[in-house]
């Protein structure tokens, strides 16, 4: 009975962990940003540009931000206008291009994203190797295939960690906000940038803890039906 128990929350968690994994890098909210300025032409107008982010697109739309009004409520889905500009994510949330800033960020920028493609493709491998392990566990009551498909939920959850880790690295340390800002300023005044990460980050911790819990429930199985049998 506390063994049908095990599996089953074993499962469950799995489920929970490949679920969060799939909207946490699948969406485009790692990242949210925020510049307020008077930039080109009237500079008696302040324009408000939201920009969010995640692995694969970045996109940014015009707003307003009524007093007493959080910004991070305009890039709720029901809030952003229903046309707005997207393209393929660059690493950070500000619209950079090659040559606005120096070769060495860029090429910083292109070895990270590699570093991210193979963790991230060894990841997804990982955790649906796992869950085809599980199922194929089920009805032999393999120890050995719990084991591996446990062992395989810890190494996605590992995966995944170093991930969310080199993401952070990158925004804290790597990315040369400060430039762009300074390159803003040559033609806007009062203008203010501000970053913060979305909620398709904190999804990503929540999914590796999962994945970790339900590996050490399957490899708690696999002990228990190996010394039992």
């Amino acid at each position: 009975m506390r063994l049908n128990i095990a599996i089953f929350f074993g499962a469950l968690f799995g489920a929970l962990g490949v679920l969060l994994f799939l909207v946490a890098f699948g969406s485009d909210y790692w990242l949210l940003a925020t510049e307020v300025g008077r930039c080109s032409g009237d500079q008696n107008i302040e324009n408000v540009t939201f920009h969010h982010e995640g692995f694969f697109w970045r996109c940014w739309f015009n707003g307003i931000v009524e007093e007493n009004d959080s910004s991070i409520w305009k890039f709720w889905y029901i809030n952003q206008p229903p046309s707005k500009n997207c393209t393929h994510a660059y690493l950070s949330p500000y619209p950079f291009m090659r040559g606005q800033h120096n070769s060495t960020s860029y090429d910083s920028a292109v070895i990270y994203r590699g570093f991210w493609a193979v963790l991230m493709l060894l990841g997804v491998v990982a955790v649906v190797t796992a869950s085809f392990l599980i199922i194929c566990a089920a009805p032999f009551a393999s120890h050995f295939l719990y084991k591996a498909g446990g062992g395989s939920y810890i190494a996605a959850g590992i995966l995944f960690s170093l991930v969310v880790m080199l993401y952070v690295i990158w925004v804290q340390a790597v990315a040369d906000m400060e430039s762009y800002k300074n390159m803003k300023l040559k033609d806007c005044l009062d203008f203010t940038p501000s970053v913060l990460y979305g909620w398709s980050f904190f999804l990503a911790p929540a999914g590796i803890f999962f994945s970790l819990l339900a590996g050490l429930l399957f490899l708690v199985v696999g002990r228990h039906i190996q010394i039992h049998h």
